[in-house]
């Protein structure tokens, strides 16, 4: 029986009192891309810490190539799923290639050196990342898209087979959103890593995503391909969004063309232009 690569059933999480993740189940496929979507405190970043076990379940269980999460040695785990927070610090002064190098410690034991093995491994996240002329230059001196690179370089270093990348386009502009996201997308066919994402933007989620999960309270309310969940009436259900989704003309994909307030809703069968959008209301083409 093939088992997805990671796997949550009955999963709930919080802290002390609060539950923010509620009874979730989720499956990962090996080798694909999954974003995850939803408004601010649905429980997005909550879950890639439960799916990494730095939050521990207070229900349900985690799998790991259908092993329960809890059965791994933290170093084990670190060996097979790499993080990277939305805001990772760095010491100042720390240059591109030791940050890199700081993602072999899972590999090594207390009384290793750094070996040529090390070397290589980083030599090959450096390159892959594209940072590699850039392995002596303080973090502080990059920009935002450079910075983030040498952030997922190191993650590579780790030589783990599963990313999980919380909002990686955090404070870049457009330019640098897609140069990331290329990035990500280019280590997922190329190496063959299995990629879960926090993302706000939609429509880039939708361009660079195999499939979408949709959270709300801590729930899942849609998941499945881009074409599947990203709908006006998804928006609306879990954003309070009106808008348009039409299909960009690169890939057919979902693009989300939001409304204003002020845009008129069209009157029909029980349904006036001053009425809230119901869910199932379908904007017109």
């Amino acid at each position: 029986m093939n088992h997805p690569v990671l796997s949550a059933e009955r999963l709930s999480l919080g802290f002390e009192e609060r539950i923010v993740v509620r009874g979730l189940d989720l499956s990962l496929e090996r080798g694909s891309v999954t974003t995850i979507i939803g408004p601010n405190g649905c429980g997005k970043s909550t879950l890639l810490k439960g799916l990494s076990r730095l939050l521990k379940p207070g229900d349900g269980r985690v799998l790991l190539d259908g092993k329960d999460l809890r059965s791994f040695s933290q170093r084990a785990i670190a060996q097979r799923i790499a993080v990277l927070p939305q805001t990772p610090i760095a010491p100042a002064g720390l240059t591109v290639s030791e940050l890199v190098t700081r993602g072999r410690h899972p590999r090594q034991k207390w009384y290793q050196q750094f070996s040529a093995g090390d070397e290589a491994a980083v030599a090959a996240a450096l390159e892959a990342t594209d940072v590699s002329a850039l392995a002596h230059t303080v973090l502080d001196d990059l920009s935002g898209g450079q910075r983030q690179r040498a952030w997922i370089s190191m993650a590579l270093a780790q030589e783990s087979d599963i990313l999980l990348l919380d909002e990686p386009t955090t404070y870049l502009d457009l330019a640098h959103q897609v140069e990331v996201l290329e990035l990500v997308r280019r280590l997922n066919r190329e190496l063959g890593r299995t990629v879960v994402m926090v993302l706000h933007d939609i429509s880039l989620a939708a361009r660079y995503s195999d499939r979408i999960v949709a959270m709300k309270d801590g729930l899942i309310e849609a998941q499945g391909t881009p074409a599947e969940v990203v709908t006006a009436e998804l928006l609306w259900s879990i954003f309070g969004l009106r808008a348009h989704v039409v299909p960009e003309p690169s890939e057919g994909r979902p693009h989300v063309i939001p409304l204003g307030s002020e845009t008129a809703v069209p009157a029909g069968p029980g349904l006036s232009a001053a009425s809230e959008l119901p869910a199932s209301f379908e904007l017109p083409a």
